[in-house]
């Protein structure tokens, strides 16, 4: 079926930069608001970003405002997370997400990436 290729994580010291990659390569979802959870080792899984595939409105959790950006390119039906200043606490797997609505409950996800890792050292 459809599916949410995901890249960019790695490992990378505390301060540095990561940029995660999200892309719908069946097309199917440009109407659909898209973004990212992660899940911490022992932590629930939380909401980090959202972003409206046409592109007026984006909404990030408060612990990642003002380090990550979300961004889309419509031209690849691609969804960015670029995140800078990284700490250790944003150590986690990060797992694309297509939503069904406008939320922030990973119930309202129809579809998951398989998650990429991210790891920062401190």
């Amino acid at each position: 079926q459809v599916q949410l290729v995901e890249s960019g994580g790695g490992l990378v010291q505390a301060g540095g930069s990561l940029r995660l990659s999200c892309a719908d390569s069946g097309r199917t979802f440009s109407r659909k608001y898209m973004g990212w959870f992660r899940q911490a080792a022992g932590k629930e899984r939380e909401f980090v970003v959202r972003i409206r595939w046409t592109g007026d409105g984006t909404y990030y959790a408060d612990s990642v405002k003002g380090r990550f950006t979300i961004s889309r390119d419509n031209d690849t039906n691609t969804v960015f997370l670029q995140m800078n200043s990284l700490k250790p606490e944003d150590t986690a797997v990060y797992y694309c997400a297509v939503f069904r609505l406008i939320s922030t409950n990973d119930r309202d996800v129809l579809y998951w990436g398989k998650g990429s890792l991210v790891t920062v050292s401190s």
